[in-house]
């Protein structure tokens, strides 16, 4: 053993004053440096014998001091000496209870599983299996199987995965367990294998949690998986509903046309061609070869990170062609399994409900564009702009429920596949209508769990328009006090109109799952959430894999009523010089809450991105709540992003100016309301938007909207500089 022996008085020079002062209260001697770090993975040390030391110690030890002193500084073991390592195991490590007795260690986690679960977790894994076990067949096959098979396998209670210092995934950040404690699964996933909702989970909240498991939606439209036959009279009726909604698109104004009545398909309101079709069951059949491998492998993909393969290899001159999703911008920056509690935390809680939608879906929407030649502006012309598919999903007041007394909601669960390949354009609008409102139906609760996925193919240009338009009008004025109701000589408090409103029952849930798996692929998206379903939540995950590929996501909330409305958006770069651009607007008014949650994450792979973000709200009532939170995950160091959010109420300069002018506090609020969403609107395909004067137009269907949800009397809650829009 090497030692470097000194007296007091050269320790000062050699260490500093402040480390010889705390030397200088360890008795001589007993000094001794460690000669390599501690890891954080396990403690070692050098341990080595010198018998000649150990007895100078001990003479040392009896001698008189003196005020010159030796010490001994160990420098680790010498060439010719060898030293051994002695590691502790985590199984052999004693820890001690309050009574000092060893404490045993748990090996078998699995009595421990719910432990944590509370009442209302367990009545949202009762609410949702309720929908899982609801009768009727599956239709998509080894789809649904195997959907059905991720949900019901639990989670395995095992630790993270130990590596050693140096090798490729060994990193300092990692979760231990001490031996004596119990594992316990992420949030959310006790039960199944997927995460379910949760109250105080970061993926559900400000959401309704409570209200949404509170209602029974296990029933199924009669008839689903079958088509839905309609007569003369019924199409005729139909279709002129549709129009006054401004949800219909003759045969020459689009390029397809697919409709869906309470989640049953209607060939004779559609027009069906060789790229816009419905897949029905005959198309999963274990015989058929309907389908191609790459349209099932997309169909069985899972948002939220569960389907861990990328939808495309990322070139990566580093660590070579990137496919593992979990491992991107590894080992130090990777999320990791989707099932731990810090990659939970950041997911929008879709991957479920997405599953769900594979076993109790009765059919599949599919569209698919080619390239063509004839639009594509050769020899300096402009290009032809395709026309659009519309996609319409619209529902009863029953819902379709075979039940007559209303009392069991029931759930329907559209799916879209949309697949633009190589150099195609294709402009895609969804449209979520009511139908029959006006009929003697008895009205049904109704869930709808749609799943939308897009695959955006090299130099494909899509262009996306999703409009929610159902569940009629809230009830205006709700904001109003009982002392305004009084004065006001009210037969009925606006609340209680409320409260007891049909639609307040309905919940509207959409994920819309996009992947640009080709280099300088577009993708242009514009959804609007319009209508007064009780509670609406819309997530859109926007994955950027190739080279040069661009996202713009614009979208609009109006909320009002009591309604819960919630908007999650997650971009994520990981193809080099991607392009991202994201704006959020929301007017909320009334009594309703509405949130919005924006992330964007860009991978170490994403060099050279460049991404906006920008969430504004308008509150039109003190008594409206909301919350948006903007998020921007960064690992690359060569990005240029931005993002904010404001929240405000109407200017009142500008109602100052409009009113000036001669425009009433009503029409002045109006026009500043529908100004705020213009510019979202405006991205909307323009063949189903209509023309400006259109009465059946998006601008007239949204200005009524927006008179029903003006406030009454003034605000008192913000004023001064806070008024800027």
């Amino acid at each position: 053993m090497k030692f470097l022996v000194m007296d007091s008085a050269m320790l000062p020079t050699l260490l500093g004053a402040a480390a010889a002062t705390t030397l200088f209260q360890i008795t001589p001697c007993e000094a001794f440096v460690i000669p390599q770090p501690l890891s954080m993975q396990k403690s070692a040390a050098w341990v080595a014998s010198s018998s000649s030391a150990m007895q100078q110690n001990q003479q040392q030890r009896h001698q008189p001091s003196s005020s010159t002193s030796l010490y001994q500084i160990g420098l680790g073991p010498g060439e010719e000496e060898t030293a051994t390592a002695i590691t502790i195991k985590e199984s052999e490590r004693i820890i001690l209870g309050e009574d000092g007795l060893p404490l045993p260690h748990i090996t078998n986690h699995e009595p421990f599983r719910t432990d944590r679960l509370s009442d209302s977790d367990k009545l949202a894994d009762d609410w949702f299996g309720a929908l899982l076990n609801s009768p009727g067949p599956s239709f998509l096959g080894q789809i649904s199987a195997s959907a059905k098979e991720r949900i019901l396998q639990p989670v395995a209670l095992v630790d993270e995965p130990s590596f050693e210092y140096g090798e490729e995934e060994w990193t300092p950040y990692v979760t231990r367990r001490l031996p004596t404690s119990p594992l316990y699964p992420a949030y959310g996933l006790e039960t199944y294998g997927l995460p379910v909702p949760r109250r105080g989970a970061e993926a559900w909240r400000h959401f309704d949690v409570n209200g949404l498991v509170g209602v029974d939606y296990s029933g199924r439209p009669e008839g689903i998986g079958e088509n839905k036959n309609l007569s003369a009279e019924e199409q005729s009726d139909i279709i002129s509903s549709l129009q006054s909604k401004g949800a219909w698109l003759d045969d020459e104004s689009c390029a397809g046309r697919l409709v869906y009545i309470n989640g049953r398909f209607c060939p004779s309101l559609s027009k069906q061609t060789d790229k816009v079709k419905n897949l029905d069951s005959s198309h999963f059949a274990d015989d058929s070869k309907a389908l191609s491998d790459k349209t099932l492998t997309y169909l069985s993909r899972l948002p939220d990170g569960f389907t861990d393969e990328l939808a495309a290899e990322v070139p990566d001159e580093s660590k070579g062609p990137l496919t593992s999703l979990k491992k991107l911008s590894g080992p130090d920056h990777n999320v990791g399994e989707p099932t731990s509690q810090f990659a939970i935390n950041n997911q929008q809680g879709t991957a479920a409900f997405a599953a769900l939608n594979s076993v109790k879906a009765g059919c599949v929407a599919y569209v698919e564009a080619e390239k063509d030649e004839s639009t594509s502006g050769d020899d300096g012309e402009e290009a032809v702009l395709p026309k659009p598919v519309l996609l319409i999903n619209a529902k009863t007041p029953s819902g379709g429920s075979a039940a007559s007394d209303g009392e069991k909601g029931v759930a329907f669960h559209p799916r879209t596949l949309a697949v633009a390949n190589d150099g195609s354009v294709l402009s895609l609008v969804q449209m979520c209508v009511d139908l029959n409102e006006d009929s003697d139906e008895t009205p049904c609760a109704t869930f709808a769990n749609g799943f939308t996925q897009v695959f955006v193919g090299a130099g494909a240009n899509v262009t996306h328009s999703y409009l929610e338009e159902s569940g009629g009008q809230v009830t205006s004025k709700v904001e109003m006090s009982d002392e305004e109701v009084s004065a006001g000589k009210l037969d009925e408090s606006p609340r209680e109109v409320e409260a007891k409103r049909p639609a307040l029952r309905n919940t509207h849930f959409e994920a819309i799952d996009v992947h640009v798996i080709g280099d300088e692929g577009s993708y242009i998206s514009s959804v609007m959430e319009l209508g007064g379903t009780g509670r609406s939540r819309i997530g859109i995950s926007t994955t950027l894999l190739r080279p040069g590929a661009m996202a713009s996501i614009n979208g609009f909330a109006l909320s009002g009523g009591a309604q819960r409305s919630d908007m999650r958006t997650n971009i994520h770069h990981i193809g080099q010089g991607t392009v991202s651009r994201q704006e959020q607007r929301n007017m909320v008014g009334g009594r309703s809450t509405a949130s919005f949650r924006g992330r964007i994450r860009v991978e170490q792979s994403a060099q050279q991105t460049d991404s906006e973000q920008l969430s504004r709200t308008i509150l039109l009532s003190d008594h409206a709540r909301v919350w948006a939170t903007p998020s921007l995950e960064i690992i690359a160091d060569d990005v240029t992003c931005t993002h904010g959010a404001t929240v405000s109420d109407l200017s009142e300069e500008e109602l100052f100016y409009l009113r000036s002018r001669g425009l009433d506090r009503t029409t002045a609020r109006n026009m500043l309301m529908y100004a705020f969403v213009e510019e979202i609107g405006s991205s909307v395909d323009t063949t189903i938007a209509g023309g400006f004067d259109d009465k059946n137009g998006l601008r007239s269907r949204i200005v009524r909207r927006l008179e029903n949800l003006i406030p009454a009397g003034e605000k008192k809650l913000v004023g001064g500089e806070f008024q800027s829009v």
